[in-house]
């Protein structure tokens, strides 16, 4: 089945390793994977935000109008396809990493936009990682504070909460929080 990425589209793109096997081992693959991204993906997405997991990532992102639908869609397989192999190859291991084909969702109201940069955000601390999410190293949360990393269109996210303040606000940590997207469910 064809699953495309429409430009002009938003999209939550997210998938996991095969079984209980890491997608980062240390801080440097962490850097490599979103270098990678960049390299490959940068062309055709808008990053919004993302989060990356021992073994699973998460990426929002604005299709850009200036690609095309084959063309997106082999950017980020590419990308998922280079990290694989060099992860192969560092590692000595043979075979898959990722389960089947990514997976993403298209994101098509403002309120499931908005819940989903949270979830994002959430995710380490909803998976018992850490403590508090804001203090994961592996997600953008904190670049809108610091403005330090190109990879994020800031200032198209914080204008969508309405500045930084009304970022923060919506982003206090809900103990009883129960995001109900079924896509969600297998990570």
């Amino acid at each position: 089945m064809y699953d495309p990425l429409v430009p002009g589209k938003i999209y939550h793109i997210y998938s996991r390793t095969i079984g209980d096997e890491l997608l980062f081992r240390n801080a440097s693959n962490y850097a490599y994977f979103l270098r990678r991204y960049a390299d490959f993906c940068a062309k055709h997405f808008a990053s919004l935000c993302y989060c990356l997991l021992p073994n699973h990532f998460h990426f929002l992102v604005l299709v850009k109008e200036s690609t095309n639908e084959a063309a997106a869609l082999f950017a980020f397989s590419n990308f998922l396809n280079s990290y694989s192999k060099s992860y192969n190859k560092v590692f000595e291991r043979h075979g898959g990493l990722f389960q089947k084909k990514f997976k993403r969702k298209q994101i098509n109201t403002d309120s499931y936009l908005t819940e989903v940069i949270k979830y994002i955000h959430w995710n380490p601390q909803k998976h018992g990682i850490i403590q508090d999410f804001k203090n994961w190293n592996y997600s953008s949360y904190r670049t809108f504070f610091f403005k330090n990393e190109s990879l994020v269109e800031i200032d198209w996210v914080l204008d969508w909460f309405g500045g930084i303040i009304e970022f923060e606000k919506n982003h206090l940590w809900e103990e009883d929080n129960q995001l109900e997207f079924l896509e969600f469910e297998d990570l």
